[in-house]
């Protein structure tokens, strides 16, 4: 069904607190490249050849080249409003969890609270050698970056071809198969496990509300084809009448 926000707010305000699943179209809106739609990150870089475990090992310094400088100018980027508004809706009970495919951490900078981020964070780098841990953007310089010990240093995200935090897993499991509503945003349902974690929310009986400027998860319940911020704003919007009357 296309999006009628006055039958989404009273459903959200029943079956709430509800979960988000969240992939790089809520992040457009603050500046940061999606991945496969068009333009996106990997049409112009092989994810294969820049991201993968495998050539980290071999030449570390091509995967700084795509993220070095993402890191380094961390605090530049900044929630955009559809971040905002999930914040709001938790601090509201209505939202109680945020699963993430997105690794640019801005769901902790908006305020939510409760947030897995399945595939890491590049706020987060370490030492390979050491251990140590550097916050960005406060980064040694270099491609790539190496830590006083002589150790490479390696952002705390997933790369293709390594495994995916098992608790952070298990969250995204036990959320998704536990709620009664689930909002699927900004996310292209591609990439395993996180696209199935709609169909195992819904086969538990949980009603799917996509919001994104394309369908993703044809077996939503609600879709709302609109940009993050707009669509949950104006959800929220509805939902705010509703708690006025």
């Amino acid at each position: 069904m296309e999006s009628n926000y006055k039958e989404i707010a009273p459903l959200m305000m029943k079956l709430k607190p509800c979960v988000a699943l969240t992939g790089a179209g809520i992040s457009a809106e603050s500046g940061i490249p999606t991945f496969r739609s068009k333009g996106g990150l990997w049409e112009k870089y092989d994810p294969m050849v820049y991201a993968s475990i495998e050539t980290f090992q071999e030449d570390p310094a091509k995967y700084w080249t795509i993220r070095g400088e993402f890191i380094r100018d961390y605090d530049t980027y900044q929630p955009n409003k559809a971040h905002l508004v999930l914040a709001e809706m938790e601090r509201m009970n209505l939202l109680r969890h945020v699963i993430t495919q997105n690794i640019d951490g801005l769901h902790k900078k908006a305020g939510n609270k409760n947030v897995t981020e399945i595939h890491g964070s590049l706020r987060e780098t370490y030492c390979l050698k050491c251990s140590q841990e550097f916050i960005a953007p406060h980064v040694p310089e270099g491609l790539p970056p190496y830590c006083d010990c002589g150790g490479v240093l390696k952002p705390n995200t997933v790369l293709f071809g390594e495994q995916l935090p098992q608790g952070a897993l298990e969250t995204a499991y036990h959320e998704s198969t536990s709620c009664k509503l689930m909002l699927v945003i900004g996310t292209s349902a591609v990439v395993q496990p996180a696209a199935s974690l709609p169909v195992l929310a819904q086969q538990k009986g949980a009603k799917i509300v996509e919001v994104n400027i394309e369908r993703a998860f044809p077996g939503a319940d609600f879709m709302v084809k609109e940009k993050a911020s707009i669509g949950l704003s104006k959800i929220l919007e509805q939902i705010k009448k509703i708690v006025e009357l």
